[in-house]
């Protein structure tokens, strides 16, 4: 079976070349003259083109071109089904609950599927304002961009300035409003169903404060990790997806 693309390639070829073939002083089509045959025979094989993946700026950022808002909920979407998040999230779950089995989640397994349950509800939640909804609408790309070829010091700049400055769908410098609406969005969402935590304006408020606090911090394990696990071979998702839920703005605290 030929592909499509390919089958409609070598119609469009062989029309262009009887067309040119039919010009005065060319001649007929039917194949190269016997002078020229060998020329023909020893001309290299042509390599296809090279293949666009178009899914791999889900990873490294919209190179080829920006996310509209179906593709930035399908990011979103892939987010919380990652494998690695699901893992995390049972981790986590298993530590809080080990640790500590009067929490406001209970103990034993019960405790383990309510912490778990919690944790994937603030997931979606942070996913769905941070990701989809404001990058929407304003116009944001909701990916953090690495310069992996910058000295270190500009580098830690550029983790640390864009918590509040990143870059629009157009690749021009915006707010980062996914960090700075979306974050006490899911703070005040948090305060209907994590239980445990405060929901006064202050504890609230020193939430969110907190996750801005340590939003630098997942910014410098996407800067750095990548660098770190091409030298000693280690997976980096794993250690990237803890930061990120105990950067959560939801996340259960003292406050």
């Amino acid at each position: 079976m030929i592909p499509k693309s390919e089958s409609a390639g070598r119609t469009l070829t062989k029309f262009g070349a009887f067309y040119i073939a039919t010009l005065p002083g060319l001649p007929e089509p039917g194949g190269p003259t016997p002078s020229n045959q060998n020329d023909v025979q020893n001309l290299p094989a042509c390599l296809p083109p090279p293949l666009i993946n178009f899914y791999q700026r889900f990873i490294n950022g919209p190179e080829i071109k920006p996310l509209t808002p179906k593709e930035k909920a399908r990011l979103a979407a892939r987010n919380v089904l990652d494998p690695f998040n699901a893992i995390t999230i049972a981790g986590n779950a298993a530590i809080a609950i080990g640790s500590d089995s009067h929490s406001a989640y209970g103990p034993g397994i019960p405790g383990f599927w309510r912490y778990t349950g919690v944790s994937y509800t603030e997931d979606m939640t942070s996913e769905f304002f941070g990701t989809f909804l404001i990058p929407s609408i304003f116009h944001q790309d909701p990916h953090y961009h690495r310069m992996p070829h910058a000295p270190i010091p500009r580098r830690i700049l550029n983790s640390i300035m864009q918590v509040g400055w990143t870059r629009s769908d157009s690749g021009k410098g915006m707010p980062n409003y996914s960090t700075l609406i979306a974050s006490p969005i899911d703070a005040e969402i948090a305060d209907l169903y994590v239980p445990g935590i405060h929901s006064n304006l202050p504890s609230t408020a020193a939430r969110v404060v907190t996750g801005w606090a340590l939003a630098p911090t997942d910014n410098f394990v996407t800067e750095f990790l990548p660098d770190v696990a091409r030298r000693v071979h280690v997976q980096i998702v794993f250690v990237q997806q803890i930061i990120n839920q105990i950067s959560s703005p939801g996340s259960p605290s003292i406050f």
